[in-house]
C-alpha cells in the first residue's frame, strides 16, 4: 500500500496517474496533511481497522503541507515508529539543497520534484523493487477504496 501525504489535491490526483500510467498497483491511500499520516500510521481516529487502512510500505511525502509538514512528520518517524520498512520518497516544488539534505537525514530514500513523472516512479521501482506491486503480477484482494476514498 502507497500512502501519499499532499494538501493540494491536484497534486495528488496527479501523483495518483502518475503511479498508475507507471504500472504501479499498490492500493492507495490519501491524507492532507502531517497530522492525518501520523494519524493513519498510529493507527489513531478513522484509521483503526488495519484491514482497510493497512500499513504502507511507501509513504509519498510533500513536505510543505498545513498544520504539520513533512519534515515534522520525518521528524515524529525518527523518533516514535521505526520506519525501516516503509520507503519514504519526499515529494517538493522545488529542490533546495538544504531541504533535500535534510529529508535524508531524517530518513528520506529518495527526493522527487513536482511534477514527477511515470520514468521517475519507474526509477524508483528499479532501485527498490521489494515496496512495489506491478502490473502483470497477481493481483493482490482489494479493500474497495473508492475514488472518494483516494481524495480524501
Amino acid at each position: 500500500m502507497i500512502l501519499i501525504a499532499d494538501d493540494n489535491e491536484d497534486d495528488a490526483v496527479a501523483i495518483v496517474e502518475t503511479l498508475k500510467s507507471a504500472g504501479i498497483r499498490n492500493q492507495l491511500r490519501l491524507v492532507g496533511d502531517g497530522r492525518e499520516v501520523i494519524a493513519y500510521l498510529k493507527g489513531h481516529e478513522h484509521y483503526g481497522d488495519r484491514k482497510k487502512h493497512p500499513l504502507p510500505s511507501v509513504l509519498l511525502l510533500d513536505l510543505k503541507m498545513p498544520r504539520l509538514g513533512g519534515f515534522e512528520v520525518l521528524e515524529w518517524l525518527r523518533f516514535s515508529m521505526p520506519a525501516k520498512d516503509i520507503l519514504i520518497i519526499i515529494l517538493s516544488g522545488h529542490g533546495e539543497l538544504g531541504d533535500i539534505k535534510r529529508g535524508y537525514e531524517l530518513g528520506a530514500r529518495s527526493f522527487l520534484i513536482k511534477p514527477c513523472h511515470a520514468e521517475d516512479i519507474r526509477n524508483l521501482v528499479r532501485a527498490y523493487s521489494t515496496y512495489w506491486e506491478l502490473e502483470g503480477a497477481p493481483k493482490p484482494s482489494s479493500t474497495g477504496a473508492t475514488r472518494d476514498d483516494l481524495l480524501r
